[in-house]
């Protein structure tokens, strides 16, 4: 699989991410792709391994390392280096609907269960997934594939995030008439309207829209299921359901009263109120997306703010380069857990997952900007601190875990001047008005409940459910997983049998 001895013959090479000075001017992409024949050698360091655990998704003590879409890596990165990026598509395509978002937003479980990791650094797989994909969209590779045949079945897919994209996008390719549902303005979920552009440009996503509705599938966005139209309706018009709707109840901060206080906002509100503001103004269609002609008061602004960050996750980084490209004057994150080994540790070997120190591209900006990393670990707010009903301050105090209960460490309080309070703490389930209307149980941590975690079907006749909203908050390519096998189900409840 790629060169025998690439490995050997090349370093890895990650794409350059410019300067931080030049990137946070706009809201673009900044990853500069390499050329087709470095990108052909990072190809070729993909070992001839034996058992290629980067695709295998092992779960070892609690964590998964490997691919959870079990994608045929070695497979396809051996067509990469041999030219045959076509074929290496088709490869891909197999087992990735969305290769364009996994390639730019997923953490790359497969890099950290390389074997060649363990000696060198790992293969810049992540990176070639997004090559091929991108390149399939510039040669027109990527053409509506529409079935031959309809089942004369009819799904309603209720929420576009990854999951539900995944959902319509197998189903439809099976045969069956898929409608897809969507509360918000435009289809994505959190692909939308939760990833800033900067990290997952929106064309992206409007793309592979074009793309599915060329092949059959209808979206219906603007339509709140349980609002808007009752599940009884579709119950009664649609042969399945699947409830696809993500994990969107945020996590609140004890301390902080969000209905009295001004400034305080959750964090998955904020993102979402720049990408709108963005879109509305026009700038992505601009060669430089920025918030330069966006209405004044139209977006939550972090310009001339001290803001504090709670949550050190992929979220609260992604709030930290949003502050930034704002022009906030201060920027702090604030994280529970302790700060993690810059090494792995005896304790944590290769192919575990890494218990490793993740600087991402928000982190570097900040410390390019202000001098410093933002984060501040084993750290909680204690309390915010108003005057009129708008923040000014929060008081900090230090944490540790006692016989596994967080506790406060006496004498290490601290107040940080904040203008702007985002809370990324993460998500607790579903938001329960739709699971009542189809009349779902819910789980004990608010997710639809089923059986086993690999059953989709609930308590409800015609009534399926995937992603987030069935295994809570996880990763883009969890999601996608998901709606693959959840799609399998309700093909197979549909036709008696699935070949999916």
């Amino acid at each position: 699989m790629g060169k025998s001895t690439g490995f050997m013959e090349y370093k890895r090479v990650d794409e350059n991410s410019g300067a931080v000075k030049d990137r946070i001017k706009n809201f673009n992409e900044f990853h500069k792709h390499l050329n087709e024949d470095d990108r052909i050698k990072q190809a070729a360091r993909c070992m001839d391994c034996g058992v290629p655990m980067c695709q295998a998704a092992i779960r070892l003590k609690g964590m998964v390392t490997g691919c959870p879409l079990h994608n045929l890596i070695p497979e396809w990165n051996d067509e990469i280096y041999q030219g045959h990026y076509e074929h290496a598509l088709s490869r891909l395509l197999k087992t990735s609907n969305f290769p364009e978002f996994t390639g730019r937003v997923c953490p790359a479980l497969c890099e950290k269960a390389c074997i060649c990791g363990t000696v060198e650094d790992a293969v810049t797989i992540h990176n070639n997934e997004l090559f091929l994909i991108e390149k399939g969209f510039e040669e027109g590779y990527m053409k509506p594939r529409i079935p031959a045949i309809r089942s004369g079945k009819k799904v309603a897919v209720v929420g576009s995030g990854p999951s539900g994209l995944a959902v319509a996008d197998q189903l439809n390719r099976r045969g069956h008439s898929v409608t897809v549902y969507e509360r918000d303005d435009r289809i994505g979920g959190l692909l939308m309207y939760g990833i800033p552009n900067m990290k997952l440009q929106k064309e992206v996503i409007i793309r592979r829209q074009k793309l599915m509705e060329a092949e059959g599938v209808v979206f219906r966005t603007s339509v709140d299921v349980g609002v808007d139209i009752k599940a009884a309706d579709l119950l009664k018009e649609y042969d399945a359901v699947v409830l696809s709707c993500g994990a969107k109840n945020p996590r609140p901060l004890a301390a902080a009263d969000m209905k009295n206080t001004k400034g305080i906002y959750y964090a998955v509100d904020f993102l979402k109120s720049t990408t709108k503001a963005i879109i509305a103004s026009g700038a992505l269609l601009q060669d430089k997306v920025t918030l330069t002609n966006a209405k004044e008061g139209s977006y939550i602004s972090a310009k001339d703010k001290n803001v504090v960050i709670v949550g050190g996750g992929d979220t609260g980084n992604d709030c930290v380069g949003t502050c930034i490209r704002h022009g906030a004057s201060s920027v702090t994150q604030i994280e529970m857990m302790p700060c993690p080994p810059v090494e792995r540790s005896a304790s944590n070997p290769w192919p575990e997952w890494p218990k490793v120190l993740k600087t991402d591209y928000g982190q570097e900006e900040a410390i390019g900007v202000y001098g410093h990393d933002p984060r501040i670990y084993e750290t909680t707010v204690k309390e915010v601190i108003s005057k009129n009903g708008k923040i000014l301050a929060v008081k900090t105090v230090k944490v540790k875990f006692d016989n596994g209960k967080l506790v406060e460490v006496p004498g290490t309080e601290s107040t940080l001047k904040c203008d702007l309070l985002l809370i990324a703490a993460g998500f607790i389930g579903c938001q329960e008005y739709v699971a009542k209307d189809f009349g779902v149980a819910l789980s004990k941590r608010n997710t639809v409940a089923t059986s086993d975690p690999d059953v989709y079907t609930t308590g409800v006749k015609k009534v399926f459910t995937a992603g987030d909203m069935h295994r809570g908050q996880s990763l883009v390519v969890w999601a996608i997983a998901e709606g693959r096998a959840c799609a399998k189900q309700v093909d197979e409840y549909l036709m008696g049998y699935s070949n999916m």
